[in-house]
């Protein structure tokens, strides 16, 4: 399931000015005193992502911009709806804006995603405490086998149940490729005084063949996100 805010800037912005961590922090302090609050600091998986920002670029004062935030567990949406719903302006950050509309939706895996932000798994180097790149480590095997193992592992803690893939986890990948050639993104972050990048990927196709016995499997990880870092507005999947 997930939800759709659109608002307005009452000012004018630089694009970095609002950050994962500035609408991660807009989500959770709406979910004060709910059964979801306490799982901000828990080591566990919090199922639920939110897009970039869109579309991109500087905020620019009355005109209107989106995110969308998903999750397979609908009464985490219910509840963020129910919050969010009746405000007329929000803040992100220190930007404040007018909040348009809000708008909750589910959609069903058709066998074509894209990515609506960047997909980020742990560096294969056990040695260091970083994230994948393809520049420096080259590996689409290692990349393929992360976000399987995460996608399966989120599915099993979720549901309960066990699910064994009949071949890859998508059957074709197109990634979007820079200027420069590189897969590569980089996403700026600040988190407790500190700011630093974080490398991913972004892609412009993955491809699945939608069957009935998969189709929950896809259907949850649209809404749950693909890699790690989903809470902080990583991996998004749309169709």
């Amino acid at each position: 399931m997930r939800l759709m805010l659109t608002f307005r800037p009452t000012g004018d912005a630089p694009r970095d000015s609002v950050t994962k961590h500035t609408v991660q922090g807009l989500i959770y302090s709406h979910l004060w005193g709910t059964e979801y609050w306490k799982r901000h600091d828990e080591a566990r998986f919090k199922f639920f992502t939110f897009s970039d920002i869109f579309p991109p670029g500087d905020f620019r004062a009355g005109e209107e911009k989106s995110v969308l935030i998903s999750s397979p567990d609908g009464n985490f949406i219910e509840v963020l709806h129910d919050r969010l719903s009746g405000k007329e302006s929000l803040y992100l950050g220190g930007l404040k804006v007018e909040l348009v509309r809000i708008k909750k939706f589910s959609l069903r895996p058709r066998g074509n995603f894209v990515t609506g932000s960047p997909v980020v798994v742990r560096s294969m180097n056990p040695d260091v405490r970083g994230f994948f790149t393809f520049y420096h480590e080259k590996s689409l095997d290692y990349f393929i086998s992360r976000i399987t193992e995460n996608a399966l592992k989120k599915y099993r803690v979720f549901t309960g149940e066990e699910f064994e893939l009949d071949g890859p986890i998508f059957d074709r990948m197109v990634p979007r490729v820079r200027k420069n050639g590189r897969v590569d993104v980089y996403t700026r972050v600040r988190m407790h005084g500190a700011s630093f990048l974080i490398p991913g990927s972004a892609w412009r196709l993955l491809q699945k063949r939608i069957t009935p016995d998969n189709r929950d499997f896809y259907a949850f990880l649209m809404d749950a996100g693909l890699g790690e870092l989903n809470s902080l507005g990583f991996g998004f999947l749309t169709p």
